[in-house]
């Protein structure tokens, strides 16, 4: 099966045995789930697993992360499993009225599927941060020192509401400047347009028969796609006491937007300060490789995960991951390439896709000398014949590329 199809097969339990959505064809309007329909997972409702970790309004990060000064909001032991109520920021952001209840009802759906620790969080939590995402955490693990890692598993990305909004807005994107001026100037595009001109496209979820979740889009021509739930941002504390903007991935995480994060991957984080002080955010149900019109399909997730130490030289993790984000899937490993892993806390942000790429290579040559004992001319030749360089995004500032290295290969 090729890479994106297993990854689509993930999203096919996302919403539990029996769900259903129905609806035209073409149309994005929100279809009211039925008795054995999907379920709408408000806080403290439904499956948890392990230490249950809530969006408060009063605890989250709402456009930055937790940096050392940070309290956390649990504390677990190495190992432990958490659930993660995440809370997308789409529908809470002052451009659509920062009022989730009455944002989505326009779309048609009832004030009883929207989320209420969303609605709280827009009515009471502070927009502190330059970033968009709310961020939930941090959570501390027991044991955890700078110089170690941690391991990210993600066991499960069940969806909490059966929509989702994809949106532009003016600067940002792959082509700012052009959309979504464009787009405003026309007047057959008003239903898509925010306040100050920004453009959002709410998107509803169903099952089909035989293609598992699948998003709608609106408008004349019936356009719809596979669903691939995974998390924005994950990452842990940066050893600094400077608000951390929460758009830029750095070399402890964050909103590195890699869409091969679903259910079965695995993140390896660079822990900077003690206890690691993890958080995570910016849930998205799917998202095409670069992200161009600046977000994915964003909506809110519930996210179970287990966070385990690895002590500075342990076997058990590449060492590339103990100075970097590294990832894997159970058919690839993923060496991670940012443009300015370092952050722009300094002043300094660089955004070039070519330098994603040389960051990428040389953490994929490394892995496969280092790691692997490869040759390092046999292994250059490898990546060059065989492995594959994905663009994560391109609209996060610091851009991210990373490769997939086939783990069938080395046998």
């Amino acid at each position: 099966m090729a890479r994106r199809a297993v990854l689509r097969a993930t999203a096919a339990g996302a919403l539990g045995t029996g769900a259903a959505l129905t609806g035209a064809a073409g149309s994005a309007a929100y279809a009211a789930p039925t008795s054995r329909g999907v379920t709408i997972l408000q806080p403290g409702q439904g499956k948890l697993r392990g230490r249950y970790v809530r969006s408060r309004a009063d605890e989250v990060w709402w456009g930055h992360l937790p940096n050392r000064t940070a309290e956390p909001v649990a504390v677990v032991d190495s190992g432990s499993v958490v659930t993660i109520d995440t809370i997308s920021h789409e529908g809470l952001l002052e451009d659509q009225g920062q009022d989730p209840r009455q944002y989505f009802e326009s779309f048609g759906v009832p004030e009883k599927h929207v989320l209420r620790d969303a609605v709280a969080v827009a009515a009471r939590a502070e927009h502190a941060g330059p970033g968009p995402h709310v961020v939930t955490g941090p959570i501390a693990v027991r044991g955890a020192e700078p110089g170690d890692v941690l391991k990210v598993e993600v066991l499960a990305l069940p969806l909490r509401v059966p929509y989702g909004v994809i949106s532009n807005r003016h600067g940002k994107g792959a082509l700012p400047g052009t959309y979504p001026e464009r787009f405003v100037d026309d007047p057959a595009n008003a239903p898509y347009v925010n306040e100050g001109g920004n453009i959002s496209v709410f998107a509803s979820v169903r099952r089909t028969t035989g293609h598992g979740l699948r998003a709608r889009l609106p408008g004349d021509v019936p356009v719809g796609f596979g669903l691939a739930p995974f998390l924005g941002l994950m990452g842990v504390a940066r050893d600094t006491d400077a608000m951390v903007d929460s758009v830029p991935p750095t070399d402890a995480g964050g909103n590195l937007d890699i869409n091969d994060l679903v259910v079965g991957s695995t993140l390896y984080l660079p822990v900077q300060v003690a206890g690691a002080l993890f958080f995570a955010g910016d849930p998205h149900m799917a998202q095409g490789d670069g992200e161009v019109a600046l977000t994915a399909m964003e909506g809110s997730l519930r996210a179970t995960l287990r966070l385990t130490v690895l002590p500075r030289g342990s076997r058990k993790v590449p060492r590339q991951a103990f100075d970097h984000p590294f990832a894997e899937t159970p058919d690839f490993w993923l060496p991670i390439g940012l443009s300015d892993a370092d952050g722009p806390e300094g002043g300094t942000n660089a955004t070039s896709l070519d330098l994603a790429m040389k960051d990428a290579v040389q953490q994929a040559l490394a892995f496969l000398v280092e790691e692997k004992g490869m040759a390092g001319p046999v292994a250059y030749a490898y990546l060059s014949a065989a492995t594959d360089f994905q663009v994560s995004q391109v609209v996060d500032r610091t851009t991210g590329i990373h490769a997939l290295i086939r783990k069938a290969d080395f046998g």
